[in-house]
């Protein structure tokens, strides 16, 4: 039999990220928690949790964790048809969905949506955000329930479904493009003039360059991590970068942002990863996710 008091103190600190909090959420003292998991984890013979700050779990402390949200969600779910199964402390209790996405659809589509059904349900959202390329790292470790990701290909116990391509402009204020590239956009120009970039695993600008001269080009960089932060950057005259259409559509009408080259965009396809499981919250999510997508994103019936 499970011992689910444990069980549940280490996906408490997982999700809060200390003893302490975790005990709060619990209603029981830190020390209680570590014996808890302590216990356990000398039970199964494996370290489940990785003290530090933040605490984070072993490939078995994951394990772990996704047992547990899937019986929280199963409970859940029968409390709803039958709330006489539930106590006062039961009602009281909140799933949280743990969801990854990338910074540009979470600032542009997918936040509505995802808002919209946490409340209709009453769950709680976990919000991990990463590079489009990368979401889906977290369903492969077992860390999130489901993902925006440009992988098309589903993983093992996850069903993928094409949401449609975000379509990325290379921007700048007209004061800067009038200051590098009054002689054109070309190789030696792109050169001198200072780009932005989203993190190190962003490649958008790259990918554009590449379209733009047919080869890759080395260009002064400046990194900067934040969706609303970069068209600040974009406006400010700091430099050129990838601009959601969906975020600077109203700038680059009252001509505050400029493109590069009129016309030559980067669509990238998203898809939405799930994890195969019979819940009625991951569900409504998915369903609210997909079609708040197929409304913003561009759409051809095949996610390209």
């Amino acid at each position: 039999m499970f011992e689910y008091p444990a069980l549940f103190a280490v996906a408490a600190v997982v999700r809060e990220g200390s003893f302490e909090r975790a005990a709060h959420v619990l209603n029981i003292t830190p020390s209680a928690v570590s014996q808890r998991i302590r216990l356990l984890e000398e039970r199964i013979g494996a370290v489940l949790i990785v003290r530090g700050q933040p605490c984070t779990p072993t490939e078995e402390g994951r394990k772990i964790c996704r047992h547990v949200e899937r019986v929280a969600m199963l409970e859940q779910e029968l409390r709803a048809v039958m709330p006489s199964l539930g106590g006062e402390e039961a009602l009281e209790s909140r799933i949280t969905l743990p969801i990854a996405t990338n910074a540009d659809s979470l600032a542009t589509w997918f936040l509505d949506a995802a808002m919209g059904a946490a409340k209709r349900q009453g769950f709680l959202l976990d919000l991990s955000v990463e590079d489009q390329d990368h979401t889906a790292t977290g369903l492969r470790r077992g860390e999130v329930l489901a993902a925006v990701t440009t992988l098309e290909k589903p993983i093992p116990g996850c069903d993928s479904t094409p949401l449609g391509s975000l379509r990325y402009r290379a921007t700048a204020s007209p004061e800067f493009l009038e200051r590098y590239f009054a002689d054109g956009v070309n190789a030696r120009t792109l050169a001198q003039a200072p780009g932005i970039v989203f993190g190190k695993k962003d490649t958008l600008q790259y990918q554009w360059v590449r379209r733009a001269v047919g080869h890759d080009v080395a260009f002064p960089t400046h990194w900067l991590p934040s969706t609303h932060g970069y068209v600040e950057v974009s406006l400010g005259g700091m430099g050129w970068g990838m601009n959601p259409a969906l975020l600077v559509g109203s700038l680059l009408e009252k001509g505050a942002l400029v493109e590069l080259i009129p016309g030559l965009c980067v669509d990238v396809p998203l898809f939405w990863q799930a994890r195969r499981l019979s819940s009625a919250l991951l569900d409504e999510l998915s369903g609210a996710v997909v079609k708040a997508a197929r409304a913003s994103l561009l759409w051809t019936g095949a996610g390209r």
